[in-house]
């Protein structure tokens, strides 16, 4: 501690100006006096009695500020203010519920809004659990959501709904089963009752996936006995069939980049510059479909030399394609041979049971949303789509608030059919904490994780609607521009930055908790969405131990501009999610754009169709009467008659670097009306939604494919190229569909999407399989969570085999779900608590527990060289260098058991070798 000479000490008064800055002087001081004495450290000895007889006065300097200073402020005069930390900010507001915290009027403004003097004179933040200072945000035990109160008889009506719907499946399941080990009991000449598989060992933390494929595998699989090449029953079927198993390889070719003049619409481009240094092609982009069509020959030539016996046997794959081609596959399994047939009579015998009976005739057909007569109710439904003759132009709208006990009936009926669900009000479910963007990166700020300190709190990676580019930007400057705006240089081109998934690196609910637990609080129907506990959320029915997928939360944090720019606009494109997903919208903020930049971006959308035209039409001239040009769009004139004539301030947004200067618009102005959806999101002339959602029913995808691979030109992707190669039109999310395109479809395959507009506050629902696409029409924080419904597992396993039929390195390729197991344990969980009494209901966890204890004690064995590993991906090999790191690699050796088998081959237990196992890397299920 540095001491300080009476000489300076005094200097230091006399610069002592307000009042307010001498009694921050004499705490400072206070403090420091009760550890010094004559310019030196005391002793702890010397300390003591020090403080002890400055109990009786105060050391010289103290007295001398308070002779200066007089009385000091305490009790109800104080006025530190319990956000900002500041007591020079002139009044405060007292709480009169705790009477310790207060709060001065500035950062009432600005922090809390919402909230009036009044009410924070009765009840403070602190008091209300939603203070947002930077103490309460890095709180530590963050108190956790209450879990609601579910009565044994609901609990027993959820088990039987969910034996219901995925016995089915396990039929289907044990059938193919059965058709695998029939051809091997013929392959190897005995009798299937005398068939005997080798059980593999499996760890509950582990997912062991196909070689070829990447499909998980949940049972039976063929196997090599040498260089351990794993290969899951589907591709079996594809082999004997002839076909390449798994989807062929494709070429890729890199985008062409023509420079920055291109993308705002100068055709023959002289610019050959490329993107700033800062800015790159995405690395989630990069296994997109690329603009050129071609297949690797060589890896598909190994495919298709790559043939079953006459048998029905199946060799071991070439050393190209990762396996040694030195023996025949062999027929292995995970679970004891009849578990699947205990689990199965378990739940045909439920489901005949009187409990189940009862439990089914509780359901009603009649939906609340139609009256007697048929006529549809005006409310808790909102109108998104104007299709005659069609039952499901609206969708069900309850508010979070009025949610009652018996709407959870009323929302399966809409959610069997596959329809989306509208929540709004869901904010009012929670406490109040702010989603102001600033707040959330205050709670991230300075924070460790692990004792590392990493450079995300400061630079993050957004992507750029315009070109789909990865564009590096400090972190404060990427939310000052969510606010304000940012602009493309000399353009004046609004800029639209995306970041995706973030906080990056690590969960949401370790970095930022409250905000956690806020979103948990938030979700409404926790029957389906709550992660911890919620009945039928099948994935919360993993057992302890096992390795989960990446469900969320998550945020996506983007630009957006009213107007459908045709070009750049802030969307998700079109795609498809592996599992049902909740998406609540937390925070707007309106920017502002002046009537000469609006100006601006009109002439640029000219050039743009001009260039469109010509390239994509073969027209050389605008043509006003062309299908491309939407006569609805608004004129620079009619936009900017809302609009007020204020000026941008250039210089409120530092530009990124010199090669690229970027600028915010900070003039006042109203908001401008955009005529294109009329009936979504209208009110009293104003946009009263934050993002336009368009999802499609999932029995119009084929028709949606079809249309998109006829328009596939149209449309342009990276560095504003047209898409000239189509692999899957949905899986791809390379297509987003404009209004103009949305009018073709339905003429041309008279398909129309649900259309609604996202408020502030509103959670959306969107099951498995319907495809969607979102843009945004202010600046928006969203934060999704996925989740697997009972009702859409038969979807999840729809989508799961198209995924698989992906090129190897497709983006969509790898099986993150692990949809059969998540079913397979679920039904497995609630046939045990509906029938407890079985033996099978603990011994298969049981044996499950025992090999990895045995797993553990053989470690230190010797272990033989492991075969060729299979190729990863992207987000694999992202997961093992994290590993390197040090990440926690728990149960990832594996061996295999004695065979015996009737023909009793293979009589050897070979070591303990590395098998395909992926431990939990983070990866993210939904798009």
């Amino acid at each position: 501690m540095l001491t300080m000479s009476p000489f300076i000490f005094r200097m230091m008064l006399r610069q002592l100006g307000p009042r307010t800055q001498g009694v921050a002087m004499f705490y400072r001081l206070q403090k420091r006096g009760r550890r010094e004495v004559q310019g030196r450290f005391l002793s702890q000895k010397g300390r003591k009695e020090r403080v002890k007889n400055k109990r009786r006065h105060h050391p010289p300097r103290i007295k001398i500020v308070l002779k200066l200073m007089g009385k000091m402020l305490t009790g109800d005069n104080a006025l530190m203010c319990h956000q900002c930390q500041r007591n020079d900010k002139g009044r405060v507001v007292w709480c009169n519920s705790c009477r310790n915290k207060r709060f001065c009027v500035p950062c009432i403004e600005r922090w809390y809004p919402n909230l009036s003097e009044d009410e924070f004179a009765a009840k403070c933040p602190y008091c209300r659990k939603n203070c947002n200072c930077k103490g309460c945000l890095r709180m530590r035990g963050v108190e956790e959501p209450p879990k609601k109160e579910i009565s044994e008889e609901n609990q027993i009506s959820y088990a039987c709904n969910v034996v219901r719907l995925l016995l089915p499946w396990l039929r289907k399941l044990r059938q193919e089963q059965m058709e695998e080990k029939k051809l091997e009991a013929k392959i190897k000449g005995v009798l299937v009752n005398e068939m005997k598989l080798e059980q593999a060992e499996y760890n509950l933390d582990e997912r062991v996936y196909c070689n070829n494929c990447k499909t998980s595998i949940v049972d039976f699989h063929r196997s090599c006995k040498y260089c351990f090449y794993d290969l899951c029953l589907d591709c079996c079927v594809e082999i004997r069939r002839g076909e390449i198993p798994g989807g062929e390889e494709i070429m890729r070719v890199k985008p062409e980049d023509r420079g920055r003049a291109y993308l705002f619409g100068t055709t023959n481009s002289k610019d050959g510059s490329k993107r700033f240094s800062m800015r790159r092609h995405s690395s989630s982009l990069e296994n997109e479909p690329s603009n050129v069509v071609g297949s690797s020959e060589g890896a598909n030539n190994s495919l298709e030399l790559w043939k079953a016996e006459s048998d029905g046997s199946i060799p071991c794959p070439p050393k190209e394609l990762g396996g040694c081609g030195g023996s025949i596959l062999d027929l292995k399994c995970f679970f004891p041979e009849k578990m699947l047939s205990n689990l199965e009579e378990r739940a045909d015998r439920i489901m005949r049971s009187e409990v189940f009976a009862k439990a089914v005739a509780k359901r009603s057909d009649q939906c609340p949303c139609y009256d007697h007569s048929g006529n549809i109710r005006t409310q808790d439904v909102r109108e998104t789509a104007n299709t005659k003759g069609s039952s499901d132009n609206h969708l069900y709208c309850p508010v979070a608030t009025a949610i009652k006990e018996d709407d959870l009936a009323h929302f399966q009926m809409h959610w069997t059919k596959g329809e989306p669900v509208i929540v709004s009000d869901v904010l009012h479910l929670t406490s109040g904490l702010s989603w102001e963007p600033l707040v959330m990166w205050r709670a991230l700020r300075e924070k460790k994780t692990n004792g590392d300190v990493e450079d995300e709190h400061f630079a993050v990676r957004a992507l750029d609607c315009l070109d789909w580019c990865e564009v590096e930007i400090n972190i404060h400057m990427f939310f000052v521009g969510y606010m304000k705006g940012r602009t493309h240089h000399m353009t004046h081109w609004p800029e639209m930055l995306k970041l995706k998934d973030w906080p990056p690196s690590s969960s949401f609910d370790q970095r930022l908790p409250r905000h956690g637990a806020e979103f948990i609080s938030a979700l409404p129907f926790p029957e389906y969405t709550d992660p911890r506990y919620g009945p039928l959320n099948l994935t919360v029915k993993l057992p302890d131990g096992a390795l989960k997928p990446d469900l969320g939360p998550k945020t996506y944090i983007a630009y957006g501009f009213y107007q459908e720019l045709g070009r750049g606009d802030s969307v998700t494109k079109l795609h498809c999610d592996m599992s049902d997903a909740v998406n609540i919208l937390t925070h707007t903020a309106q920017v502002p754009y002046a009537r000469y930049q609006l100006e601006k971006i009109e002439e640029t959308r000219k050039k743009m169709k001009e260039q469109d035209l010509q390239e994509l039409y073969g027209v050389s001239e605008l043509n006003l009467s062309s299908p491309f040009t939407d006569s609805r769009n608004i004129s620079a004139d009619e936009m900017s008659k809302t609009s007020c004539n204020y000026g941008l301030d250039v210089n409120d947004v530092p530009p990124v670097n010199n090669e690229s200067e970027v600028q915010s618009g900070a003039g006042q102005c109203s908001d401008y009306i955009d005529k294109d959806r009329s009936y979504a999101g209208m009110h009293n002339g104003e946009r009263t939604g934050g993002a336009l959602w368009d999802i499609f029913r999932r029995e119009d995808s084929d028709k949606i494919q079809d249309y998109l691979r006829k328009h596939a030109t149209e449309f342009r992707h990276i560095f504003c190229n047209p898409v000239k190669q189509v692999i899957h039109p949905i899986h791809d999310q390379t297509f987003y569909l404009t209004e103009e395109h949305k009018r073709k479809l339905k003429e041309e395959y008279g398909v129309e999407p649900w259309t609604f507009e996202q408020k502030l506050g509103e959670a959306v629902f969107i099951p498995a399989g319907c495809p969607h696409q979102v843009r945004n029409l202010k600046s928006c924080i969203k934060v999704a969570m996925d989740f697997v419904s009972p009702e859409s597992v038969n979807e999840c396993m729809k989508l799961t085999g198209e995924f698989r039929r992906l090129p190897p390195d497709h983006r969509a390729k790898e099986d993150k779900l692990e949809i059969k197991k998540i079913a397979l344990h679920a039904l497995n969980q609630v046939v045990n608590f509906l029938d407890p009494s079985s033996e099978w209901s603990k011994s298969w966890f049981a044996q499950l527990k025992n090999k990895k204890k045995a797993g553990a004690e053989e470690q230190e064995k010797p272990k033989r060289k492991r075969g060729r590993p299979c190729r990863k991906s992207n987000d694999e090999a992202a997961g093992d260098r994290h590993r390197k790191k040090g990440g926690r690699q728990r149960g990832r050796k594996r061996g295999y058991g004695k065979s015996k088998d009737g023909a009793g081959a293979v009589d050897v237990k070979p070591p303990k070798r590395q098998r395909n196992l992926l431990k939990g890397s983070g990866n993210r299920v939904g798009g």
